[in-house]
């Protein structure tokens, strides 16, 4: 009977006549990670309150005793007076055992109409919607730090690269502003998060809704909701706007990975391109001439952290019947950990990537070597009614004489070039001069500093019209 009465303690013991193993309590107890939905769990409580008082479903004055309560339990979470109990589960039956103890016998009234798989499924929605909220605000940082940086840099010119081989001349503000396109998609793909998780599944209960004339759509409202589930079942068994974030989380880690590594190789001595400064930095406990990219280096491991957190996810939900499984509780340890890892990123990446010290004349040298100009020489000749294909034949023979002569192609003399083809002129060594070659690429999306500096002006309207502030 003292075990009957252990499990009787359990807000579900009634119909249990054993209690629980003790390893099976903490196996199955949530509240050591899930006590991060503390405010998602107590508003939604506090609306389904409301509502239910609204209703006549319970007295008023017990919503009002509920609401109370509610509001003084995470006053006391948040300023740490709170000391979360193992064997109560979860955040839900911690709150709901926690008021029990305050305000008495209302507190039982508090679960009309509801289950904690609706419970559960409606306070990670609003976590969701928090967190991608938080995810579009830092890209915003993030992207306007990359806006700055290739105002700054318009004139910077730079080798482009395919295989990682010279190929053509840009502008180091074309190259970043590359990644500013990229952190845009991702910042859409966070919006696009948030409406995905903006629907409402309170009422939904355990599977089948409820018999109690609840009214939804006032839930919805007062949590600032914009639908509310169309289906019972998909309400509570959805976990696909995890899965949006988290598949959003990893794309926006790949890409901090993709330009991490870009940096890690500029600031080697083999490119030296860009100085990371000191403070984003660290050093060698036995060479002291060292100066390692640790937080690039780390941004670009943690980058396959995130990635696992949502195969774990996809592999959670993959085989699951409906409606609600226990499986599902395995949800949250990845979408927390995701979350964390791609604020950190985000944060420390933004202001390293502020604190760059790229080295220009390093770079203009850089464009210079490795024939970045031979296109630019093929187009000389097209443009002179030669066709491309031969053009491109001439060029790469006028190449290979370079290679073995040692040179470059604005080395060599005109008279050498026409030895080549006679349809060179006196203005080639202007038209393949580097800067004029990125200067002459003036097309929508290219890289000539007035095009790309109509699209940093772009840029900085987009995040003014499409941010939320």
């Amino acid at each position: 009977m003292a075990d009957a009465r252990k499990n009787n303690a359990k807000l579900w013991g009634g119909r249990f006549q054993k209690a629980t193993d003790g390893l099976v309590d903490d196996f199955h107890s949530s509240i050591a990670f899930d006590q991060r939905l503390c405010r998602q769990d107590i508003a939604g409580s506090i609306a389904h309150a409301t509502m239910l008082g609204e209703q006549g479903i319970i007295p008023r004055a017990d919503a009002e005793k509920i609401t109370a309560g509610l509001r003084e339990i995470l006053a006391d979470i948040e300023a740490g007076r709170v000391t979360f109990d193992v064997g109560a589960e979860d955040i839900h039956m911690n709150v709901e055992t926690l008021l029990t103890h305050r305000i008495g016998e209302a507190a039982g009234r508090l679960h009309t109409a509801r289950s904690r798989n609706d419970q559960v499924a409606l306070d990670a929605r609003m976590y969701v919607k928090d967190i991608a909220d938080e995810a579009v605000a830092l890209l915003a940082a993030l992207c306007g730090a990359l806006l700055d940086l290739a105002e700054a840099h318009l004139d910077t010119v730079m080798p482009g690269y395919t295989h990682l081989q010279k190929a053509q001349p840009i502008s180091l503000a074309h190259h970043l502003m590359a990644y500013f396109q990229m952190f845009t998609r991702d910042t859409e793909r966070m919006l696009a998060c948030h409406r995905a998780a903006d629907v409402m599944p309170l009422g939904a209960g355990a599977l089948a809704g409820t018999t109690y004339p609840i009214d939804r759509q006032r839930v919805a409202d007062l949590l600032g909701f914009a639908a509310i589930a169309s289906n019972s079942l998909d309400a509570v068994s959805d976990r696909d706007f995890m899965l949006d974030y988290l598949a959003a989380a990893a794309v926006c880690m790949m890409h901090l990975s993709r330009l991490c590594e870009e940096l890690i190789l500029w600031a080697s001595d083999e490119f030296r391109f860009v100085e990371m400064d000191d403070a984003f930095a660290t050093g060698s406990s036995i060479m002291p001439q060292k100066k390692n990219p640790d937080v690039a280096e780390l941004i670009r491991g943690k980058t396959g952290r995130v990635y696992g957190d949502l195969l774990a996810l996809l592999t959670v939900m993959k085989g699951l019947p409906l409606a609600y499984n226990k499986d599902m509780q395995e949800d949250k340890e990845a979408l927390f950990d995701a979350r964390d890892t791609l604020v950190k990123a985000l944060t420390v990446f933004t202001s390293m990537l502020a604190s760059l010290r790229f080295r220009k004349d390093v770079m203009a040298r850089g464009a210079a070597g490795g024939f970045t100009n031979a296109t630019d020489a093929a187009d000389y000749l097209v443009k002179r009614g030669l066709p491309f294909r031969q053009a491109h034949e001439v060029i790469g023979r006028l190449v290979l004489h370079c290679l073995a002569q040692g040179k470059t192609l604005l080395d060599l003399s005109l008279t050498e070039l026409q030895g080549f083809s006679p349809l060179f002129g006196p203005d080639v060594f202007e038209a393949l001069a580097i800067h004029t070659c990125v200067a002459q690429r003036a097309l929508p999306g290219g890289p000539a500093p007035q095009t790309v500096a109509q699209a940093i002006r772009a840029g900085r309207a987009w995040l003014a019209n499409r941010i939320p502030s």
